[in-house]
């Protein structure tokens, strides 16, 4: 892991957050000594969008060369819900905020990671239980209030492959890992959470056609962070997020860049 100065953002990002664990990453900031992980993929047009619908590629292009025109510059076109990015609560539900609303400090905090890859291996649909989020507790203790819960399934090892990524079998259905109905509703009754983040195209897995994962999440005020990158480079806790998503006023989400802070 690099060691990298961060920024004075960053301390001020951590000074909205009261917890032991920050209080000690704050500190190793203010020496310059934090050690933090990108959890960001590069925007490019070999990125995986969704199937279905009018989503599109990402697409570059340039407008004006050094070589012509004295200056560089280009344009680009993405689907909001494209690459690394947050779902906003406006995504499947009404009357809730847009990704320009989100407040920030809703977009800084506690984060832990919990790996389901075993499981996956043995079944490519799983979802993550309630079960699971209580061993993970009787392991690491309780997810501290406020937490952003990020889910490892191994499904990232597949990113540069969009085929093996998005996992469609002859009826054009996808097959990858997500979280429960049962385990967002634990997520957002019994441990009052920021948002919750995995490492696939989406919260709810690939063949969960009616989305319950997103209705509850965002329809809890809650976002939904996809496509992470980086997961498996991270500790189960000891981890203080930070999030600054594309502030698209009115947008349903869009493009973020993560970091990962870490304590250890």
């Amino acid at each position: 892991m690099k060691m990298v100065f961060i920024p004075l953002f960053t301390c001020i990002a951590l000074s909205c957050i009261t917890s032991d664990i920050s209080a000690g990453i704050l500190e190793k900031v203010m020496d310059g000594k934090a050690s933090i992980i990108d959890l960001t993929y590069p925007l490019n047009e070999k990125n995986a969008h969704w199937p279905v619908g009018a989503y599109e590629p990402f697409k570059y292009e340039v407008i004006a060369s050094l070589r012509k025109d004295k200056v560089f510059s280009g344009k680009y076109s993405t689907p909001e819900h494209l690459g690394t990015h947050i779902d906003a609560p406006n995504h499947f539900e009404p009357n809730q905020s847009s990704v320009d609303q989100i407040p920030f400090e809703q977009l800084v905090g506690p984060a832990i990671v919990i790996n389901i890859q075993e499981k996956v291996k043995r079944n490519q649909d799983y979802t993550l239980s309630a079960e699971d989020i209580l061993h993970w507790e009787k392991e690491h203790g309780t997810i501290p209030h406020g937490a952003i819960v990020l889910l490892y399934t191994g499904w990232s090892k597949r990113w540069d492959n969009n085929e093996q990524y998005k996992n469609m079998d002859n009826c054009n259905r996808m097959h990858f890992p997500g979280y429960s109905k049962e385990a967002a509703l634990f997520l957002i009754q019994q441990r009052e959470i920021k948002g919750i983040g995995i490492d696939t195209l989406s919260g709810d897995c690939g063949m969960c056609s009616d989305f319950q994962v997103h209705h509850i999440i965002n329809g809890a005020g809650k976002y939904i962070l996809e496509n992470v990158a980086n997961l498996d480079k991270l500790p189960p806790k000891g981890i203080i997020l930070i999030l600054a998503p594309i502030k698209i006023e009115g947008g349903s989400g869009g493009q973020c860049r993560m970091w990962a802070l870490l304590s250890e």
